[in-house]
């Protein structure tokens, strides 16, 4: 009987020359972008891009509420690590905690009048920022494989099944 091979006893697929090329060039330009998109939110508003991202999150939800279970999972973090951002948005005034009417143990995150304010002001720079430094060096036809591409990865990394480690289930 021969062994059973897994992950760990196989010999490793390295990267191709052209591979690593492509990874190297991703990790670079993720890096870089999701850099530049903070330092504009911090410039403008005074928050990083994750901060950003929830508010716009809460202002597109019904009422401008979500359970923070639905918002952790929508912005692809740990519940600890989006209690602490609520925490400091809550301290600017830009979010409150809501207990969950339907579940004793849930609560909303809601955002403010003064956070939907600050996300209307601070809109139309991030827009721009983002337009600069993705849209506007792409042509429609590389725009729409970069978004086919990324939706991809996304999908191979969100297993449907009960039991995933996913950063909201943490």
């Amino acid at each position: 009987m021969e062994p059973m091979t897994t992950a760990r006893t196989q010999a490793p697929r390295w990267l191709s020359d052209e591979e690593q090329r492509t990874w190297q060039a991703y990790l670079h330009a993720t890096t870089l972008l999701e850099d530049h998109l903070d330092r504009q939110l911090q410039r403008d508003a005074g928050m990083p891009h994750i901060y950003y991202g929830l508010l716009v999150q809460l202002s597109e939800a019904p009422r401008r509420r979500l359970r923070m279970t639905e918002l952790a999972m929508n912005a692809k973090i740990t519940r600890s690590r989006l209690s602490h951002a609520i925490a400091r948005l809550e301290k600017n005034g830009w979010v409150r905690r809501e207990d969950c009417p339907s579940d004793k143990r849930g609560q909303l995150a809601c955002l403010t009048d003064e956070g939907y304010e600050v996300l209307t002001r601070t809109a139309p720079g991030h827009v721009s920022a983002v337009r600069q430094a993705l849209f506007d060096r792409l042509s429609p036809e590389q725009q729409k494989s970069l978004g086919e591409i990324m939706r991809i990865v996304a999908e191979g990394l969100q297993p449907k099944e009960a039991g995933a480690d996913l950063p909201w289930l943490r």
